[in-house]
């Protein structure tokens, strides 16, 4: 048996990248981060909700980056707000389908991530 327990970005600057994400998600640290490592877990375990890690590389970033993140929003809008003031940016991106229930966007070092609308995930209307 097998699960996904963690899905690792890598970062330029743990402390950067861990302050944003904490702050959009609202997780937590699993244990004090060190220099190049941390992972953050939701505040209720790590148990039903996927942990992320963030990993200091010393290597670039590949652009477009290869894995995203596809987030889960109740209120889009409110939320594409409220990443923006944590530092998140708008991806220039050409390829959107007319009906687009999504926005690309990236975090403070560049790791891309979907803000999908879906109030049906949060109502259990799936």
């Amino acid at each position: 048996m097998l699960e996904i327990g963690t899905t690792v970005l890598t970062v330029e600057d743990i402390s950067r990248a861990g302050d944003f994400w904490r702050a959009a998600l609202g997780y937590v640290n699993r244990r004090e981060p060190s220099d190049d490592w941390v992972i953050l877990d939701p505040p209720e375990g790590p148990h039903g909700r996927a942990s992320i890690a963030l990993s200091k590389t010393g290597y670039p970033q590949h652009y477009p980056p290869r894995l995203h993140l596809d987030l889960y929003a109740s209120d889009q809008q409110a939320e594409l707000e409220r990443l923006r003031s944590l530092g998140a940016r708008d991806v220039d991106w050409d390829g959107y389908p007319p009906d687009a229930d999504y926005v690309v966007m990236e975090d403070t070092e560049g790791n891309r991530f979907c803000v999908v609308e879906a109030p049906e995930w949060f109502s259990g209307e799936e």
